[in-house]
Protein backbone atom coordinates (compact mmCIF):
# COMPACT_ATOMS: atom_id res chain seq x y z
CA UNK A 1 0.00 0.00 0.00
CA UNK A 2 1.71 3.15 -1.19
CA UNK A 3 1.83 6.16 1.09
CA UNK A 4 3.50 9.53 0.66
CA UNK A 5 3.13 10.64 4.27
CA UNK A 6 6.10 12.84 5.20
CA UNK A 7 5.99 13.97 8.86
CA UNK A 8 9.29 15.83 8.44
CA UNK A 9 7.58 18.07 5.89
CA UNK A 10 5.05 19.04 8.58
CA UNK A 11 7.87 20.15 10.89
CA UNK A 12 9.47 22.14 8.07
CA UNK A 13 6.19 23.84 7.16
CA UNK A 14 5.49 24.74 10.78
CA UNK A 15 8.91 26.40 10.96
CA UNK A 16 8.21 28.20 7.69
CA UNK A 17 4.94 29.55 9.08
CA UNK A 18 6.71 30.64 12.27
CA UNK A 19 9.24 32.63 10.25
CA UNK A 20 6.50 34.19 8.12
CA UNK A 21 4.09 35.28 10.89
CA UNK A 22 6.09 35.43 14.13
CA UNK A 23 8.66 37.68 15.73
CA UNK A 24 10.95 37.63 18.77
CA UNK A 25 7.87 37.69 21.03
CA UNK A 26 6.15 34.71 19.43
CA UNK A 27 3.31 34.06 16.98
CA UNK A 28 1.23 37.05 15.86
CA UNK A 29 -1.57 35.48 13.83
CA UNK A 30 -4.46 37.23 15.58
CA UNK A 31 -7.70 36.56 13.69
CA UNK A 32 -9.09 39.21 11.37
CA UNK A 33 -5.72 40.96 11.01
CA UNK A 34 -3.39 41.24 7.98
CA UNK A 35 -0.92 38.72 9.45
CA UNK A 36 -3.72 36.17 9.86
CA UNK A 37 -4.77 36.72 6.25
CA UNK A 38 -1.14 36.24 5.17
CA UNK A 39 -1.00 32.95 7.07
CA UNK A 40 -4.19 31.74 5.39
CA UNK A 41 -2.83 32.63 1.94
CA UNK A 42 0.35 30.72 2.77
CA UNK A 43 -1.66 27.66 3.80
CA UNK A 44 -3.78 27.79 0.66
CA UNK A 45 -0.62 27.82 -1.46
CA UNK A 46 0.42 24.53 0.16
CA UNK A 47 -2.74 22.72 -0.90
CA UNK A 48 -4.14 24.32 -4.03
CA UNK A 49 -2.15 21.96 -6.29
CA UNK A 50 -4.14 19.01 -4.90
CA UNK A 51 -7.36 17.81 -6.60
CA UNK A 52 -9.53 19.51 -3.98
CA UNK A 53 -12.13 22.27 -3.75
CA UNK A 54 -11.28 25.26 -1.55
CA UNK A 55 -13.87 27.77 -0.41
CA UNK A 56 -14.64 30.12 2.47
CA UNK A 57 -18.01 29.75 4.17
CA UNK A 58 -20.33 32.45 5.52
CA UNK A 59 -18.50 32.60 8.87
CA UNK A 60 -15.01 32.89 7.39
CA UNK A 61 -14.06 29.23 7.90
CA UNK A 62 -11.95 27.84 5.03
CA UNK A 63 -12.85 24.36 3.76
CA UNK A 64 -10.58 22.11 1.70
CA UNK A 65 -12.68 19.27 0.25
CA UNK A 66 -11.58 16.05 -1.42
CA UNK A 67 -14.68 14.40 -2.85
CA UNK A 68 -14.94 10.68 -2.16
CA UNK A 69 -17.02 7.75 -3.32
CA UNK A 70 -19.49 8.65 -0.55
CA UNK A 71 -20.83 12.07 0.40
CA UNK A 72 -20.36 11.09 4.05
CA UNK A 73 -17.53 13.31 5.22
CA UNK A 74 -14.61 12.91 7.59
CA UNK A 75 -13.69 16.35 8.90
CA UNK A 76 -10.21 17.28 10.12
CA UNK A 77 -10.07 20.68 11.78
CA UNK A 78 -7.92 23.27 13.46
CA UNK A 79 -7.13 26.96 13.37
CA UNK A 80 -4.27 29.02 12.04
CA UNK A 81 -4.99 32.04 14.26
CA UNK A 82 -2.99 32.55 17.45
CA UNK A 83 -3.03 34.63 20.60
CA UNK A 84 -0.69 37.65 20.65
CA UNK A 85 2.87 36.54 21.43
CA UNK A 86 1.71 32.96 21.23
CA UNK A 87 3.48 29.66 20.63
CA UNK A 88 4.50 28.24 17.28
CA UNK A 89 2.27 25.15 17.45
CA UNK A 90 -1.03 26.11 19.09
CA UNK A 91 -3.74 25.71 16.47
CA UNK A 92 -1.56 25.61 13.37
CA UNK A 93 -0.16 22.12 14.15
CA UNK A 94 -3.73 20.85 13.72
CA UNK A 95 -4.15 21.96 10.13
CA UNK A 96 -0.55 21.65 8.93
CA UNK A 97 -0.49 18.01 10.10
CA UNK A 98 -3.95 17.44 8.61
CA UNK A 99 -2.67 18.84 5.32
CA UNK A 100 -0.02 16.12 5.26
CA UNK A 101 -2.68 13.49 5.93
CA UNK A 102 -4.80 14.95 3.11
CA UNK A 103 -1.82 14.69 0.72
CA UNK A 104 -1.36 11.03 1.66
CA UNK A 105 -5.03 10.25 1.12
CA UNK A 106 -5.03 12.01 -2.27
CA UNK A 107 -2.01 9.99 -3.40
CA UNK A 108 -3.11 6.63 -2.03
CA UNK A 109 -6.64 6.76 -3.42
CA UNK A 110 -5.81 8.59 -6.68
CA UNK A 111 -7.94 11.53 -5.60
CA UNK A 112 -11.04 9.42 -4.81
CA UNK A 113 -11.10 8.08 -1.22
CA UNK A 114 -13.96 5.88 0.04
CA UNK A 115 -15.54 8.84 1.86
CA UNK A 116 -15.29 12.58 1.38
CA UNK A 117 -12.44 14.18 3.32
CA UNK A 118 -12.61 17.81 4.45
CA UNK A 119 -9.99 19.94 6.18
CA UNK A 120 -11.35 23.08 7.87
CA UNK A 121 -9.44 26.09 9.18
CA UNK A 122 -11.83 27.59 11.72
CA UNK A 123 -11.99 31.38 11.94
CA UNK A 124 -10.94 32.91 15.27
CA UNK A 125 -10.74 29.95 17.63
CA UNK A 126 -8.71 31.98 20.13
CA UNK A 127 -10.97 35.03 20.45
CA UNK A 128 -7.85 37.11 21.12
CA UNK A 129 -9.07 40.31 19.47
CA UNK A 130 -12.73 40.40 20.51
CA UNK A 131 -12.79 38.12 23.55
CA UNK A 132 -15.09 35.53 21.93
CA UNK A 133 -13.48 32.12 21.54
CA UNK A 134 -14.62 29.50 18.99
CA UNK A 135 -16.24 32.12 16.76
CA UNK A 136 -16.16 30.25 13.45
CA UNK A 137 -16.99 26.82 14.83
CA UNK A 138 -19.79 28.10 17.07
CA UNK A 139 -21.32 29.97 14.11
CA UNK A 140 -21.12 26.77 12.09
CA UNK A 141 -22.61 24.62 14.87
CA UNK A 142 -25.40 27.16 15.42
CA UNK A 143 -24.44 27.85 19.03
CA UNK A 144 -23.11 31.40 18.52
CA UNK A 145 -25.00 34.02 20.55
CA UNK A 146 -25.58 36.62 17.86
CA UNK A 147 -26.71 39.37 20.23
CA UNK A 148 -23.60 38.99 22.35
CA UNK A 149 -21.25 38.77 19.36
CA UNK A 150 -22.86 41.76 17.62
CA UNK A 151 -21.81 44.05 20.47
CA UNK A 152 -18.19 42.90 20.79
CA UNK A 153 -15.44 45.47 20.21
CA UNK A 154 -11.66 45.26 20.19
CA UNK A 155 -9.30 47.48 22.23
CA UNK A 156 -9.50 50.16 19.51
CA UNK A 157 -13.29 50.26 19.60
CA UNK A 158 -13.75 48.43 16.29
CA UNK A 159 -16.92 46.32 16.34
CA UNK A 160 -16.74 42.65 15.39
CA UNK A 161 -19.23 43.02 12.48
CA UNK A 162 -17.07 45.83 11.00
CA UNK A 163 -13.88 43.78 11.32
CA UNK A 164 -15.57 40.83 9.65
CA UNK A 165 -16.71 43.03 6.77
CA UNK A 166 -13.08 43.95 6.06
CA UNK A 167 -12.49 40.25 5.39
CA UNK A 168 -15.58 39.78 3.21
CA UNK A 169 -17.76 38.27 5.96
CA UNK A 170 -21.32 39.51 6.51
CA UNK A 171 -22.01 39.19 10.22
CA UNK A 172 -25.77 38.62 9.99
CA UNK A 173 -25.20 35.59 7.72
CA UNK A 174 -22.49 33.78 9.67
CA UNK A 175 -24.81 31.00 10.83
CA UNK A 176 -25.44 30.10 7.20
CA UNK A 177 -22.17 28.21 7.54
CA UNK A 178 -24.14 25.43 9.27
CA UNK A 179 -24.84 23.93 5.84
CA UNK A 180 -21.23 22.72 5.80
CA UNK A 181 -22.07 20.08 8.41
CA UNK A 182 -24.82 18.42 6.38
CA UNK A 183 -22.86 15.24 5.58
CA UNK A 184 -20.35 15.35 8.47
CA UNK A 185 -19.90 11.83 9.85
CA UNK A 186 -16.85 12.36 12.08
CA UNK A 187 -14.61 15.19 13.26
CA UNK A 188 -10.91 14.68 14.07
CA UNK A 189 -8.62 17.23 15.67
CA UNK A 190 -4.95 17.10 16.65
CA UNK A 191 -3.59 19.55 19.23
CA UNK A 192 -0.70 20.14 21.56
CA UNK A 193 -1.78 19.23 25.07
CA UNK A 194 -1.05 22.73 26.49
CA UNK A 195 -0.65 21.15 29.94
CA UNK A 196 1.81 18.87 31.76
CA UNK A 197 -0.02 15.53 32.03
CA UNK A 198 1.72 13.72 29.14
CA UNK A 199 5.00 15.44 30.03
CA UNK A 200 4.85 14.20 33.61
CA UNK A 201 4.04 10.68 32.39
CA UNK A 202 6.85 10.84 29.79
CA UNK A 203 4.39 9.92 27.03
CA UNK A 204 4.34 11.54 23.58
CA UNK A 205 0.65 11.14 22.70
CA UNK A 206 -2.77 10.81 24.33
CA UNK A 207 -6.40 10.17 23.35
CA UNK A 208 -8.80 12.85 24.55
CA UNK A 209 -12.00 11.83 26.34
CA UNK A 210 -13.79 15.14 25.85
CA UNK A 211 -13.65 18.79 26.84
CA UNK A 212 -14.43 20.00 30.33
CA UNK A 213 -17.72 21.68 31.10
CA UNK A 214 -17.26 25.17 32.49
CA UNK A 215 -19.06 27.21 35.15
CA UNK A 216 -17.70 30.76 35.29
CA UNK A 217 -19.06 33.24 37.85
CA UNK A 218 -18.33 36.58 39.48
CA UNK A 219 -18.75 36.45 43.25
CA UNK A 220 -19.13 39.76 45.07
CA UNK A 221 -18.86 40.13 48.83
CA UNK A 222 -20.51 43.28 50.24
CA UNK A 223 -19.16 44.67 53.52
CA UNK A 224 -18.75 48.16 54.92
CA UNK A 225 -16.04 50.75 54.32
CA UNK A 226 -14.45 51.99 57.56
CA UNK A 227 -11.29 53.82 58.62
CA UNK A 228 -8.23 51.57 58.72
CA UNK A 229 -6.91 53.16 61.86
CA UNK A 230 -9.98 53.66 64.02
CA UNK A 231 -11.94 50.45 63.36
CA UNK A 232 -11.12 47.56 65.75
CA UNK A 233 -10.53 44.20 64.09
CA UNK A 234 -13.55 42.58 65.76
CA UNK A 235 -15.88 45.33 64.51
CA UNK A 236 -14.98 45.16 60.84
CA UNK A 237 -17.24 43.98 58.05
CA UNK A 238 -14.34 43.20 55.73
CA UNK A 239 -15.45 41.99 52.30
CA UNK A 240 -11.91 41.04 51.35
CA UNK A 241 -11.53 38.74 54.36
CA UNK A 242 -14.57 36.72 53.29
CA UNK A 243 -13.44 36.60 49.67
CA UNK A 244 -9.92 35.55 50.63
CA UNK A 245 -11.21 32.45 52.40
CA UNK A 246 -12.49 31.22 49.02
CA UNK A 247 -8.96 30.73 47.70
CA UNK A 248 -7.94 27.68 49.79
CA UNK A 249 -11.53 26.41 49.72
CA UNK A 250 -11.60 25.89 45.95
CA UNK A 251 -8.57 23.60 46.26
CA UNK A 252 -10.44 21.54 48.86
CA UNK A 253 -13.40 21.38 46.48
CA UNK A 254 -11.24 19.85 43.74
CA UNK A 255 -9.69 17.45 46.25
CA UNK A 256 -13.19 16.11 46.88
CA UNK A 257 -14.55 16.19 43.33
CA UNK A 258 -11.68 16.25 40.86
CA UNK A 259 -11.70 18.83 38.07
CA UNK A 260 -10.11 22.24 38.39
CA UNK A 261 -11.11 25.55 40.00
CA UNK A 262 -9.44 28.92 39.52
CA UNK A 263 -9.94 32.35 41.08
CA UNK A 264 -8.57 34.48 38.28
CA UNK A 265 -9.17 38.05 39.39
CA UNK A 266 -9.90 40.09 42.49
CA UNK A 267 -10.97 43.74 42.68
CA UNK A 268 -11.78 45.80 45.76
CA UNK A 269 -13.62 49.01 46.58
CA UNK A 270 -12.81 51.63 47.65
CA UNK A 271 -9.38 50.18 46.90
CA UNK A 272 -7.35 52.45 49.15
CA UNK A 273 -4.96 51.51 51.95
CA UNK A 274 -6.76 53.62 54.55
CA UNK A 275 -10.13 51.86 54.27
CA UNK A 276 -11.51 48.47 55.18
CA UNK A 277 -12.75 46.82 51.98
CA UNK A 278 -16.41 47.54 51.34
CA UNK A 279 -16.79 45.41 48.23
CA UNK A 280 -14.65 42.57 46.88
CA UNK A 281 -15.35 40.90 43.54
CA UNK A 282 -13.62 37.68 42.55
CA UNK A 283 -14.05 35.57 39.43
CA UNK A 284 -14.32 31.79 39.72
CA UNK A 285 -13.75 29.34 36.87
CA UNK A 286 -14.75 25.69 37.51
CA UNK A 287 -14.22 22.84 35.02
CA UNK A 288 -15.00 19.12 35.00
CA UNK A 289 -15.74 16.40 32.45
CA UNK A 290 -18.57 14.94 34.58
CA UNK A 291 -21.69 17.16 34.61
CA UNK A 292 -22.80 15.88 38.04
CA UNK A 293 -19.39 16.59 39.55
CA UNK A 294 -19.36 20.05 37.97
CA UNK A 295 -22.77 20.81 39.48
CA UNK A 296 -21.53 19.59 42.88
CA UNK A 297 -18.43 21.79 42.63
CA UNK A 298 -20.63 24.80 41.94
CA UNK A 299 -22.94 23.97 44.87
CA UNK A 300 -20.02 23.59 47.26
CA UNK A 301 -18.53 26.91 46.14
CA UNK A 302 -21.88 28.67 46.66
CA UNK A 303 -22.31 27.09 50.09
CA UNK A 304 -18.77 28.11 51.07
CA UNK A 305 -19.29 31.71 49.97
CA UNK A 306 -22.45 31.98 52.08
CA UNK A 307 -20.67 30.45 55.06
CA UNK A 308 -17.74 32.87 54.82
CA UNK A 309 -20.09 35.82 54.31
CA UNK A 310 -22.01 34.90 57.44
CA UNK A 311 -18.81 34.51 59.43
CA UNK A 312 -17.68 37.98 58.40
CA UNK A 313 -21.07 39.68 58.79
CA UNK A 314 -21.10 40.58 55.08
CA UNK A 315 -23.41 39.75 52.16
CA UNK A 316 -22.59 37.82 49.00
CA UNK A 317 -24.04 37.77 45.48
CA UNK A 318 -23.32 35.65 42.40
CA UNK A 319 -23.44 36.53 38.69
CA UNK A 320 -22.96 33.90 35.98
CA UNK A 321 -20.42 35.02 33.38
CA UNK A 322 -20.46 31.97 31.12
CA UNK A 323 -21.34 28.29 31.06
CA UNK A 324 -20.83 25.34 28.75
CA UNK A 325 -21.74 21.71 29.33
CA UNK A 326 -19.08 18.96 29.26
CA UNK A 327 -18.60 17.62 25.75
CA UNK A 328 -17.67 13.92 25.83
CA UNK A 329 -16.17 12.51 22.64
CA UNK A 330 -17.27 9.43 20.71
CA UNK A 331 -16.27 6.12 22.35
CA UNK A 332 -15.56 4.34 19.05
CA UNK A 333 -13.30 7.16 17.91
CA UNK A 334 -11.57 7.29 21.31
CA UNK A 335 -10.75 3.59 20.94
CA UNK A 336 -9.48 4.14 17.39
CA UNK A 337 -7.33 7.04 18.56
CA UNK A 338 -5.92 4.87 21.34
CA UNK A 339 -5.08 2.13 18.83
CA UNK A 340 -3.42 4.57 16.41
CA UNK A 341 -1.25 5.93 19.20
CA UNK A 342 -0.23 2.45 20.41
CA UNK A 343 0.61 1.41 16.85
CA UNK A 344 2.83 4.49 16.55
CA UNK A 345 4.65 4.69 19.88
CA UNK A 346 3.63 1.68 21.93
CA UNK A 347 1.71 3.30 24.76
CA UNK A 348 -1.25 5.66 25.05
CA UNK A 349 -3.03 7.54 27.80
CA UNK A 350 -6.62 8.79 27.92
CA UNK A 351 -7.18 12.25 29.38
CA UNK A 352 -9.73 15.07 29.34
CA UNK A 353 -9.11 18.48 27.83
CA UNK A 354 -9.28 21.40 30.22
CA UNK A 355 -9.10 24.05 27.50
CA UNK A 356 -11.96 24.36 25.04
CA UNK A 357 -11.40 23.60 21.37
CA UNK A 358 -13.39 23.76 18.14
CA UNK A 359 -13.93 20.04 18.68
CA UNK A 360 -16.28 20.94 21.55
CA UNK A 361 -18.57 22.74 19.12
CA UNK A 362 -18.58 19.79 16.73
CA UNK A 363 -19.40 17.37 19.54
CA UNK A 364 -22.12 19.77 20.68
CA UNK A 365 -23.57 19.71 17.17
CA UNK A 366 -23.96 15.93 17.41
CA UNK A 367 -21.02 14.98 15.19
CA UNK A 368 -18.93 12.02 16.44
CA UNK A 369 -15.74 13.72 17.58
CA UNK A 370 -12.23 12.85 18.77
CA UNK A 371 -9.07 14.75 19.64
CA UNK A 372 -5.48 13.56 19.87
CA UNK A 373 -2.97 15.35 22.11
CA UNK A 374 0.79 15.54 21.67
CA UNK A 375 3.06 16.32 24.61
CA UNK A 376 3.88 19.96 25.41
CA UNK A 377 7.33 20.71 26.78
CA UNK A 378 7.11 22.78 29.98
CA UNK A 379 3.34 22.06 29.97
CA UNK A 380 2.96 25.62 28.66
CA UNK A 381 1.16 27.28 25.74
CA UNK A 382 -0.16 30.76 24.90
CA UNK A 383 3.46 31.74 25.44
CA UNK A 384 6.45 32.04 23.11
CA UNK A 385 8.26 29.28 25.08
CA UNK A 386 5.60 26.76 23.99
CA UNK A 387 7.36 23.80 22.39
CA UNK A 388 7.15 20.11 21.48
CA UNK A 389 9.99 17.77 20.54
CA UNK A 390 10.32 17.43 16.77
CA UNK A 391 10.30 13.64 17.10
CA UNK A 392 6.96 13.90 18.91
CA UNK A 393 5.57 16.15 16.18
CA UNK A 394 6.55 13.53 13.61
CA UNK A 395 4.93 10.83 15.76
CA UNK A 396 1.68 12.76 16.07
CA UNK A 397 1.46 13.20 12.27
CA UNK A 398 1.93 9.45 11.83
CA UNK A 399 -0.60 8.57 14.53
CA UNK A 400 -3.13 11.12 13.29
CA UNK A 401 -2.82 9.65 9.80
CA UNK A 402 -3.51 6.17 11.19
CA UNK A 403 -6.53 7.55 13.05
CA UNK A 404 -7.83 9.18 9.86
CA UNK A 405 -7.56 5.88 7.97
CA UNK A 406 -9.41 4.02 10.72
CA UNK A 407 -12.09 6.73 10.86
CA UNK A 408 -12.69 6.53 7.09
CA UNK A 409 -13.26 2.79 7.37
CA UNK A 410 -15.58 3.33 10.33
CA UNK A 411 -17.61 5.94 8.42
CA UNK A 412 -17.86 3.77 5.32
CA UNK A 413 -19.14 0.83 7.39
CA UNK A 414 -21.86 2.75 9.20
Amino acid sequence: MKTTLDPKRTVAELKELRSLTGDDNGAQRIAFTPTWAKARAWFRSKLEQLPIEIHTDAAGNVWHTLRGESDKAMLMGGHIDSVPNGGWLDGCLNIVAAAEVLRRICAQYNGKPPVTVRLVDWADEEGARFGKSLFGSSACSGALDMNEARGLKDKDGIALPDALKQHGIEFERVKDSNCELKDAAAYLELHIEQGPVLLDMDLPLGAVLGTFGVERHAITFHGQAAHSGSTPMNRRRDAFLAAAKMSPEIYKITDRNGGVCTIGSCTTKPGIVTSVVEECRITLDQRHLDPKALAQMLKEARDASEKFAKEGNVAVSWDRLWQIDPRPFNNDLINMCDEAIKETCGKSHRLPSGPLHDAAEMAGAGIPTIMMFVQSLHGISHNKIEDTKEEHIEMCVTAFDKLAEKAMGWIKGR
